[in-house]
């Protein structure tokens, strides 16, 4: 199930026009934004609300920030989680939430998924394939992170630096296992002993990462709940993705 932040918000619809293509790699349909240059990339996961304007305008805001291949995969193949389950304040909602997260939205499948579209990514641009890196918004974080963990190694296969933003599903335990740099980009909803607990781990020997919590930012203010029609939220929004950005230009 959910965690009480991700059961609460809905996500809002902004107009937005895109600026990348879209291709399919590891068998989802793909959307892609970068130079045909490139020589990292960054694979963009989304929050459970799938393609979305504002995730997608964040893609290509990392993009022209890093000069990185961004790709957002579809994962959910278009079915995503329904704005009107949210709030999730009666059992019928609940339901349909907590079915949508333990079959299209389980993590275990969606790893593979990522690890599929990784493989391909190294495959069809060779050029980026030894430098790439996994960023995540709530659910996509989890992705991410699990990504990042043991046997995070070798061509084709590794991503050499992770991120999550309003991260869903949060545990310590994570951070122990990661294996790569990493950024957590907190809002003042996630629970802040476990992200503190993170901030400890992550400055161990050994370890590399980056922690900081937007104290006046909602959960989802830099996916598909970000009100861009606020002028706050633009600029919390803007500087978490150059925050992001500026991480992975150092470890990328």
């Amino acid at each position: 199930m959910a965690s009480r932040a991700c059961a609460e918000r809905p996500p809002l619809t902004v107009d937005y026009k895109t600026q990348g293509r879209h291709e399919t790699i590891g068998g989802l349909k793909t959307y892609i934004v970068g130079p045909d240059d490139a020589t990292k990339a960054i694979i963009d996961i989304y929050d459970i609300f799938g393609i979305w304007p504002q995730t997608l305008q964040g893609a290509d805001l990392l993009s022209s920030l890093t000069g990185a291949l961004v790709l957002v995969p579809d994962f959910f193949k278009g079915d995503g989680a329904k704005p009107e389950w949210l709030p999730a304040d009666t059992e019928e909602k609940q339901k349909a939430l907590g079915a949508f997260f333990n079959e299209k939205a389980d993590f275990v499948s969606n790893v593979a998924a990522l690890l599929k579209v990784r493989k391909e990514l190294g495959e069809r641009y060779p050029a980026v394939d030894a430098h790439v890196g996994v960023f995540g918004l709530c659910w996509g974080g989890k992705i991410g992170v699990l990504a990042t963990a043991a046997g995070n190694e070798g061509p084709g296969r590794r991503f050499n630096a992770s991120g999550t933003a309003h991260p869903g599903r949060l545990e310590s335990k994570d951070a122990e296992a990661l294996t790569a740099p990493h950024i957590l980009l907190a809002s003042k909803d996630e629970d802040a002993a476990v992200v503190a607990e993170y901030q400890a781990i992550l400055s161990q020997p050994g370890k590399v990462g980056e922690v900081e919590t937007y104290a006046n930012m909602f959960h989802g203010w830099m996916g598909a709940r970000s009100n861009l029609a606020d002028a706050e939220n633009v600029k919390e929004y803007a500087r978490g993705y150059e925050q992001t950005a500026a991480f992975f230009n150092k470890h990328l």
